[in-house]
């Protein structure tokens, strides 16, 4: 407790997305054992998860929104309407957080409640933002010229990753929504105190660079979260952990491990085309079709018919995973992602195979 004392209260501000309640828990699990007592601010919607930390207090927050809306929409209607429910809540929790508590040291919020930088800044609270994914990421979806991705001295990496063109790709079909959500963002940076990002210099070096040359703020690249908090496990789904029996049977890096994340969603012509495409590897498979996660569809129903009788023991459909068990199994040789951040910097766990659990 006097160590509690010493280091001060800290107010975390979560989003209900998988790919960023795992980071914030991570986050906050390394401040807590640093002395700080944490409390953690979350809305209604994919909460149940989180009574097992008791080491932190949980405040909830009404939003006003389902499952269904999140699976359903684009990701930045489903932020803005998340910041436009969630800021009277917000407002009114942290006022009854301040009235309770002496000193506030600091309200860390996910940057993509983005209200959250308003409201401190009306209560005059320290706040930090995290940004739960690369440092590239905030130049694509940041309102910065196609100029600013042109860097001095381009490295090898940075040819491949082919910023312009990538960026050029997320803006190809752009709408109002994003453009809206863009704007707020690339303006919550720049007036941020301080933002942590879940990456590391030594990966996006220049990246990372270009992001403090154009938001002036302090920027602190402490990732992997994972490596610093490796017992933080949550998920919003039921994960199956009959998979890692059947993975057993399996040869040393033999499977391909196939994962679109708790959010992205596909029609049945790119499932299909998924499923012939496993069937012709001739590799066997470990494929996560969440329900919902086809357009129109509940579960797998869509698939071809043949395509069991085709796979056979070779391949496993589940609705979700134990992922970083799966990740770190033998048998698993290789994943194929949507690019989540969580699973690309997890990728050590195929390298290491069991010892990294």
């Amino acid at each position: 407790m006097e160590k509690e004392q010493k280091s001060g209260h800290l107010v975390l501000v979560m989003v209900p997305f998988q790919g960023h309640m795992t980071p914030m828990l991570q986050l906050a699990t390394i401040l807590h054992s640093k002395g700080f007592s944490i409390t953690i601010v979350h809305s209604e919607l994919n909460s149940h998860d989180l009574s097992g930390h008791s080491e932190f207090a949980f405040v909830s927050i009404p939003n006003n929104l389902t499952r269904p809306q999140l699976l359903d929409g684009d990701l930045a209607s489903f932020a803005l309407c998340l910041n436009k429910n969630c800021a009277a809540p917000l407002r009114q929790c942290l006022e009854q957080i301040v009235h309770s508590n002496s000193r506030i040291t600091a309200v860390l919020y996910d940057l993509l409640l983005f209200c959250a930088q308003i409201i401190t800044d009306d209560l005059r609270l320290p706040e930090i933002n995290l940004h739960t994914n690369s440092a590239t990421t905030l130049l694509f979806f940041s309102q910065l010229d196609e100029k600013d991705f042109i860097f001095e001295n381009d490295s090898l990496e940075l040819q491949a990753l082919r910023l312009p063109r990538l960026r050029a790709l997320i803006s190809r079909h752009p709408t109002e929504t994003m453009a809206e959500m863009r704007i707020w963002l690339t303006n919550i940076m720049k007036s941020s105190s301080a933002i942590i990002l879940n990456s590391m210099a030594f990966l996006e070096e220049e990246v990372i660079l270009k992001v403090k040359e154009y938001f002036p703020t302090s920027i602190f690249a402490i990732g992997p979260l994972h490596k610093l908090a490796q017992t933080i496990c949550i998920s919003i789904l039921t994960e199956d952990d009959k998979c890692i029996a059947w993975l057993d049977k399996q040869a040393p890096e033999s499977v391909i491990y196939v994962s679109f994340g708790s959010m992205a969603n596909i029609d049945e012509h790119e499932l299909i085309e998924m499923a012939w495409g496993l069937v012709d590897s001739g590799q066997p498979f470990l494929w996560i079709v969440r329900p919902g996660m086809v357009r129109g569809s509940e579960w797998k129903e869509t698939l071809p018919n043949g395509f069991d009788e085709s796979v056979g023991e070779r391949g496993r459909i589940v609705k979700w995973t134990p992922q970083k068990e799966a990740l770190a199994h033998r048998a698993v040789g290789g994943f194929w992602s949507h690019c989540g951040w969580n699973l690309t910097i997890d990728r050590e766990y195929l390298r290491r195979g069991a010892d990294a659990v």
